[in-house]
């Protein structure tokens, strides 16, 4: 039986980082599922977790005054979810839902954040990887805002 370990080195999100340190992140991992409806993430609850999408499709949400919920991006298998907790807010800046049944794997922050104190180049190694997705998040947003109010 493949441990949950191996899996989780095997996300996209992992690919290209060195091996101690997918090994280290995949010891804080393990699984979660989620069915239709079911929140990953509240706003301004307690970020205890943070998610690698395996499989499944993620809606993530804001509430807008007299519209209701919309979705802001969807995030699918390869995608990581929750990065509030990155930033030393220990609440979530929105809510995530899952659209489909999917399965993630659940990192515990606390975990993460001690390795981090412990192994400085864990904590290197990571803040690289998680720059470039929140870079990646910040253009998708520049590209919408121009698609918007062009």
């Amino acid at each position: 039986m493949i441990s949950v370990e191996e899996l989780a080195r095997e996300h996209p999100f992992l690919q290209g980082l060195p091996e101690e340190v997918s090994s280290m992140l995949a010891g804080c991992a393990r699984n979660a599922v989620f069915k239709p409806d079911q929140r990953l993430t509240c706003e301004n609850e307690s970020a205890t977790d943070f998610f690698l999408v395996r499989d499944g499709r993620v809606a993530v949400e804001v509430f807008v005054p007299r519209r209701g919920r919309i979705t802001i991006e969807t995030a699918e298998a390869g995608d990581v979810i929750g990065l509030s907790w990155m930033a030393g807010s220990p609440r979530w800046t929105f809510d995530s839902r899952a659209t489909m049944e999917t399965r993630t794997f659940a990192i515990d922050v606390a975990c993460v954040y001690a390795k981090c104190e412990s192994d400085p180049a864990f904590g290197y190694a990571l803040m690289k990887r998680f720059s470039r997705l929140l870079l990646g998040r910040l253009q998708a947003t520049r590209l919408r805002l121009l698609d918007i109010y062009a």
